[in-house]
């Protein structure tokens, strides 16, 4: 009889670590880390917890075989820091600017356009996973890369140290 209820209770404390492991959540963000740069004027737009989810998801389905981390794997000089953001020609340092470079992507000097080698909206035709991306998607994608340097701190676009 002592066998059985040492089972038992070994079957339910298993339950109920479980149970208390699945019902942890994820970490919420405050509204200061959901804040993001909307334009070069300075605006600002706040994130609700569905879009930075979003924003990740999409992010790491679109853009992270080749910026993962915030590193670009082509070119591990320029990642995705906020100082290599705004070191850009033109800056990209906010979602506007992040979008349109998502549009239509150009050399980190500006100077030419590079949608025929980086997926972009204009060059959806190569980059089938641009297609379905609607204007709200690439919001939130640019939303998350934003965010990023907050969560990770010096391991966004950290590079090689860090992954």
């Amino acid at each position: 009889m002592s066998k059985n209820n040492y089972w038992l209770c070994s079957i339910i404390s298993l339950l109920i670590i479980f149970n208390a492991f699945n019902s942890v959540q994820a970490i919420e963000l405050d509204e200061a880390t959901r804040t993001v740069i909307t334009d070069s004027s300075g605006q600002t737009s706040i994130l609700n917890p569905e879009q930075v989810k979003r924003g990740k998801r999409l992010f790491n389905s679109t853009c992270g075989q080749c910026h993962a981390g915030g590193i670009t794997k082509t070119n591990p000089n320029i990642g995705l820091e906020p100082e290599s953001l705004s070191l850009a020609t033109p800056q990209r340092n906010n979602v506007e600017a992040l979008v349109d470079y998502m549009k239509n992507p150009t050399s980190y000097d500006g100077a030419e356009s590079i949608a025929e080698i980086h997926p972009s909206i204009k060059s959806a035709d190569i980059f089938p996973k641009m297609r379905s991306l609607s204007d709200d998607d690439l919001f939130t994608i640019a939303g998350h890369i934003l965010i990023q340097p907050k969560v990770a701190s010096e391991k966004w676009g950290g590079g090689k140290i860090y992954y």
